[in-house]
This record gives structure tokens, sequence and C-alpha cells, in this order.
């Protein structure tokens, strides 16, 4: 009787593993079409195209083996863009991050007024790269832009910040900082959130002021935010294209090539998909493999402090 019982609650245990995985089957199959059509394809597919001389258009492709792939690792432009992309990546979390937290705890502090805030510092995010390129493209052109108009204010010449190369890398460094200080200064907010309100009472009754409250409080408990932000950005800050693009499309010269406007522009520029793919591929396997170098010194220290 007994072996029975315990034959028929595993053969129901049996039933309803198989139906939560055949439920769970169905559910994530959509998902899984989509990233292999959208994303696991197309990264495979450019690591096989980069194997042939190909301008993307003719039927015919000649293999090549490994020949765009030494014409990388020997190609100076192709580091140079991303030595750019590295000092953006530096520059975007050294002033993204700070300011966005800054705007946080400012609204975090202020109370009743925070929301005018909120939308006034928010605005820069819901305007297009696109349209933030061509915006600051004509607030900063040498000829009737906002900065050569108060430089002949005050008695100066025209300026022309994008078109020096010893300029034009900061001034678009610092046009993207403008566009997303706002998402970090929200994730921040996020992150605020998660702080009992019971802290920040029991820290005003021990006597802490607000700035006390925040280094020696608030600060350390937004660490692990912050440096899951700085992977973000880090993320983010190697695969720049449109904004770059539209405002000085990699120039004067190359003083803003990215990869990605280096590999943009040998695929579909000079109609070379075979190595404009090899690019793309040093693109992933650079960025992965930062990514993955800065995850491991964050979780190794998390492990240290553990």
């Amino acid at each position: 009787m007994v072996g029975n019982m315990k034959g028929k609650a595993q053969t129901i245990g049996r039933r309803r593993q198989k139906s939560t995985n055949m439920a769970a089957f169905i559910f994530l199959l959509p998902a899984a079409i989509f990233l292999f059509a959208f994303i696991f394809y197309p990264i495979a597919d450019s690591f096989i195209i980069s194997t042939y001389k190909w301008n993307g258009i003719a039927a015919d492709k000649q293999f090549i083996g490994l020949a765009n792939w030494v014409k990388l690792a020997n190609d100076w432009s192709f580091w140079f863009a991303f030595r750019n992309n590295f000092i953006i990546m530096v520059m975007s979390i050294v002033i993204q991050i700070p300011i966005g937290l800054a705007e946080a705890t400012f609204i975090e502090f202020i109370g009743k007024k925070r929301t005018a805030f909120k939308v006034l510092w928010f605005i820069p995010m819901l305007m297009s790269s696109v349209a933030i390129g061509f915006l600051f493209t004509y607030t900063l052109a040498a000829n009737g832009g906002m900065i050569s108009w108060a430089s002949r204010l005050l008695g100066g010449g025209n300026i022309d910040l994008l078109g020096n190369p010893k300029t034009a890398l900061i001034t678009v460094i610092m046009v993207i900082a403008w566009q997303f200080i706002p998402f970090y200064m929200v994730y921040c907010m996020a992150a605020y959130t998660n702080i009992s309100l019971d802290v920040y009472e029991a820290s005003l009754i021990d006597g802490a002021t607000k700035g006390q409250y925040f280094w020696r409080i608030a600060l350390p408990l937004l660490m692990p935010s912050i440096k899951s932000a700085a992977i973000l950005s880090m993320v983010g800050s190697l695969k720049y294209f449109d904004l770059i693009y539209v405002m000085t499309g990699g120039g004067p010269g190359t003083a803003t090539e990215l990869m990605a406007t280096y590999m943009y522009k040998n695929s579909f520029s000079q109609f070379n998909m075979g190595y404009g793919s090899a690019v793309a591929g040093g693109m992933f396997l650079l960025i992965t493999a930062l990514s993955l170098a800065t995850m491991r010194l964050i979780n190794g220290r998390k492990e240290e402090q553990i």
C-alpha cells in the first residue's frame, strides 16, 4: 500500500515537472528565437564575413582567411579610434556618474520642490542622439554659433570647437555628458529608494548633518549601484556612434574617430564589408574583454570584503 502511494506520488511529480518544463519552453521560445535572429546570428555572421573580401553588394565573395584580422591588428587608425573610445569611456565615468549622483542627492534632500528639478534635468534624455547632434552642431558652429557669438560680443573672434582637432573630442565628450547625465540621475534616485527612511531619520536623531549622512551612510550603501552604473557607462562609451557621426563624422581628420564610425566608413562608405566586419568583430572582442575584466575586478573586491 505504501509502495503504491509512493509510486503514484512520483508519477504525479514527474508529470508536474514535465508540464512545468513544457510551459517554460513555450514561454521562452519567442525570446530565444529573437535572441538568435537578432543577436547571436548577426554576431556569428559578421565573424564569417570578416574572412572574405567582399563589397557587400556583389554575389561573389573571395575567401581570404585571416587576412582582414592581420590587417586589423596592425591598423593604426583602428587603434587610434579605440584610444578615443577609451578616453570617452574614462571621461564619461568621471563626469556623468558624479554629476548624476549629485543631482539625485540634491533632489533627495530638497523635498517638495523636487518635481520641477526632475523635469528640468531630465529633458536632455527625452531627445534623440541625432537631434542633439544637430542642435549642438549649429550651436557650436564657427559662423553664427552661440559660442562664436558670445566671443564676438566680448571683442574676440569666431571659435570653432568642433573644427579644431585639439578641442573636438573634449567638446563631443561634454555633449555626450549633457545627454546622459539625466540617466544616471534617475539611476541614483532609484538607488536611493533602497535606503530605508529609518536610516536617515536615525542619523538625524544621532546629530548627523546631511553632509555626514551622505558621505558616511548613503554613499557606502549606494556603491553597488554606482559600480553597476560605471559598467553601463563603460559599455555604452565603447559603442558610441550616432551623436558623434552627426556632429563630426569622426573629424576633423581622425580627431573624433571611434571604432563604430571607423567600422561604418569601411563597410558602407568604402564598401569593404569584409574588413568592416573584422572591425566590428574587434569591437565585440574588446568590449567583451573590458566588460568581463571590470566585472571580475568589482566582484573580486566584493569577495575580499566578505
